[in-house]
């Protein structure tokens, strides 16, 4: 989703220049794109920087501090909301999918009646009779919880609904 942000960028007088302005853009891409706020989300990208805002000089340590205001593209996680993504990890307890920068657990609990741990399995999976979920496979999850903190989010998933499960490449 887009949504409008701020960031307070601070700025060493020895960048007060003729390319001021270019130097607080690249900032701004640098200090944002790809962390987390818990209240936010993942900032995935940067659309537009709609303000950089007048600096103001620190009278302690000659810095300027520029409120600047962007566009950008966040994703925050939602209970029920139905994601794609790769196995990264498969144990007795569950798998561990990614969704682009989300960590989504899905307990052994919330898979299929059917599907079962196979840990002789090379990799170790679990398997039922129609799919199998080992590393590196892609899978549709429904996200079922959600952990907040300051700078991550944790998800727990579910595959026991039609439709849910790994997904085939045919």
């Amino acid at each position: 989703m887009r949504r409008e942000l701020t960031h307070t960028i601070l700025l060493h007088p020895s960048y007060f220049g003729a390319q001021l302005e270019d130097y607080l853009r690249q900032k701004l891409y640098e200090d944002v794109e790809g962390t987390c706020s818990g209240k936010h989300g993942y900032i995935i990208s940067v659309i537009t920087i709609s303000d950089i805002g007048e600096g103001k000089i620190m009278p302690s340590t000659g810095q300027a501090k520029f409120k600047t205001t962007y566009t950008a593209i966040v994703m925050k996680p939602f209970k029920g909301e139905v994601v794609d993504g790769k196995v990264i990890n498969v144990n007795k307890m569950g798998f561990l999918a990614m969704v682009g920068p989300l960590q989504v657990f899905v307990s052994s609990h919330l898979t299929h009646g059917d599907m079962k741990y196979d840990p002789n399995a090379s990799p170790p999976c679990y398997r039922s009779n129609d799919e199998i979920i080992q590393k590196d496979t892609k899978v549709r999850m429904q996200i079922v919880g959600c952990r907040v903190e300051a700078n991550d989010i944790f998800a727990i998933g579910t595959i026991k609904k039609d439709f849910l499960g790994q997904i085939r490449e045919d």
